[in-house]
């Protein structure tokens, strides 16, 4: 079987490559190496440098024979979203109008779309895939978008499809040097280097994080199974929700940090509670966590260890500042 990765070089991207290169498939794809890392990408990989917006790019890239498809590729900005609303969308919907186009030009047989949990905003936690959506940033608005695009492109061409709605993936390869995303990392990039990380509002905002693990198996299921067809499923674990101040108390204990956090004002249009059911991924591709969000904090302090701690890269443009700017972007605090 041939896989095609959009995003190969980042940090989903990559890690489901090692998968499916150790598991003796072809594998094909894509990054800008803007968010990703050329060192990321496994050397079997058959690697294409570009941007997905580009729709004669993509058909290039996807033209080789592709059995299936995965969309990982994405300006996965939450926050940054209300700040830089151009950047965002252009590369969530029109790089995956770009990528899905490509993808039936050249008769791939199954697309992935890598979603995300903003496609649910400040609704009712745990968000179950059949709910109400109302997201409440562009990002999310985007990638809601897109997931639309593909249901009428591939009901209109025939081609197979399912959605995959990852909630705050965490392991090794995730970008730490990135201010705007990924709490986490960040956290510990920060305290590996003595400095104070910031928390947005209260700190009392509630999330899940799923292992890379964990979320590659529930991928693969996606991808590969000919039974599981037109599916929307949340994958993240549901015995286990945590604060932000709660998750910097438990990395601050792992690494003996004895430092407060900094605080600072809401970022705009920041949801409050992210949690989901797993009900439906445990239904239909028989998940079960694995790895518990301890077990995933360690993988990622080792990570981090190994690689040394690094100075933050702000490698996005603010399209807005005024009032609502986080002062942290805008007078690069991290």
């Amino acid at each position: 079987m041939h896989i095609f990765i959009t995003g190969v070089a980042g940090f989903l991207g990559s890690n489901l490559a090692d998968y499916y290169i150790n598991k003796g498939f072809k594998v094909s794809g894509c990054d800008n190496l803007v968010g990703g890392e050329k060192e990321n990408v496994h050397k079997n990989v058959n690697f294409f440098k570009g941007n997905c917006e580009n729709l004669d790019f993509m058909t290039k890239a996807t033209k080789e024979n592709v059995d299936v498809l995965c969309h990982a590729a994405a300006y996965a900005h939450e926050g940054l979203s209300s700040i830089s609303p151009t950047l965002i969308c252009n590369n969530n919907v029109t790089g995956s109008v770009a990528v899905f186009t490509a993808a039936i030009k050249n008769k791939v047989k199954r697309i992935v779309y890598c979603s995300s949990m903003a496609r649910y905003g400040n609704i009712k936690v745990p968000f179950h895939e059949d709910d109400v959506l109302n997201p409440v940033d562009p990002y999310g608005v985007s990638k809601l978008a897109a997931e639309n695009i593909l249901k009428i492109l591939s009901n209109t061409h025939g081609i197979e499809y399912n959605i995959a709605v990852p909630h705050n993936i965490i392991g090794p390869k995730q970008k730490y040097d990135d201010p705007f995303r990924n709490v986490v990392s960040i956290m510990i990039n920060l305290m590996l280097q003595k400095r104070q990380p910031i928390i947005y509002g209260d700190g009392e905002q509630k999330r899940c994080f799923s292992d890379i693990d964990d979320c590659i198996y529930c991928l693969d299921q996606m991808l590969t199974n000919k039974d599981i067809v037109s599916q929307t499923i949340n994958i993240g674990p549901d015995e286990e929700f945590i604060t932000i101040n709660d998750l910097f108390k438990k990395i601050s204990n792992k690494l003996q940090f004895n430092q407060e956090p900094k605080y600072f004002p809401d970022r705009p249009n920041e949801v409050k509670h992210a949690t989901c059911s797993s009900d439906k991924a445990r239904n239909i591709l028989n998940y079960k966590t694995s790895i518990s969000l301890d077990q995933s904090i360690d993988k990622v302090i080792k990570y981090i260890k190994d690689k040394g701690p690094k100075q933050f890269q702000y490698n996005y443009n603010l399209e807005i500042e005024n009032e609502k700017t986080p002062k942290t972007w805008k007078e690069k605090l991290f």
